[in-house]
């Protein structure tokens, strides 16, 4: 693309680096913003800064946080004994459209991938472990994305909390091999986690 200004080149440039964006769309988004007045612009840019100034991640939990706790986990309504293990925040916001858990969430930012460089030191399972050491949960359910990355991490947590004598659930296999939650249909996956089963009878090996 040719442009006549390096301004509007850079905007469109800043855009385009966003996932899923091409040029074309960043060159729309920068049209839109250009025909906004002053005022409007600078809420919309000032609102990212707050973000990313500002937002914080849940102490307890890791999901992201106006505050030291999430809303989730500040919310008395919950069920605080029951726990969601997830990959990321994408897929808290995915189990929460289905509006069938009621529970709260632990929020491993990854999974194990030796591919990537991603061991159990760089998720947070400590704090998880931590949470059920404390006594204050009755079932940890795991509900990560069923590739083999999420199956190793799986049988690890699994392997660090089975002496807890807790159970320890999975999604049912509603949820195709290799799909990721954030994916899934909200009633399909609402009916996997309701339809949870015990982790130990989907593993055939020695544990």
């Amino acid at each position: 693309m040719n442009f006549s200004s390096k301004l509007f080149e850079a905007a469109v440039n800043e855009f385009s680096q966003l996932p899923g964006v091409g040029k074309k769309t960043a060159l729309r988004y920068v049209l839109h913003l250009i025909k906004q007045d002053a005022g409007a612009v600078e809420i919309f840019s000032n609102t990212f800064i707050r973000l990313k100034k500002e937002l914080k991640f849940c102490v307890k939990c890791h999901n992201i946080a106006d505050n030291e706790l999430c809303e989730i986990c500040d919310n008395p309504q919950r069920n605080h004994t029951l726990v969601c293990v997830t990959e990321g925040l994408r897929d808290v916001m995915a189990i929460e459209n289905t509006q069938q858990y009621k529970g709260v969430y632990h929020v491993l930012g990854g999974i194990i991938s030796p591919m990537d460089g991603i061991g159990p030191a760089n998720l947070n399972i400590q704090s998880l472990i931590n949470r059920v050491a404390s006594g204050e949960i009755n079932e940890i359910i795991m509900a990560l994305s069923t590739t083999m990355e999420g199956d190793t991490t799986n049988f690890y947590i699994y392997k660090k909390l089975k002496s807890y004598n807790i159970p320890i659930t999975t999604i049912a296999r509603g949820v195709s091999i290799g799909d990721e939650l954030e994916y899934a249909d909200e009633i399909t996956l609402g009916r996997s986690i309701i339809n949870r089963t015990l982790y130990e009878n989907s593993i055939s090996f020695d544990k």
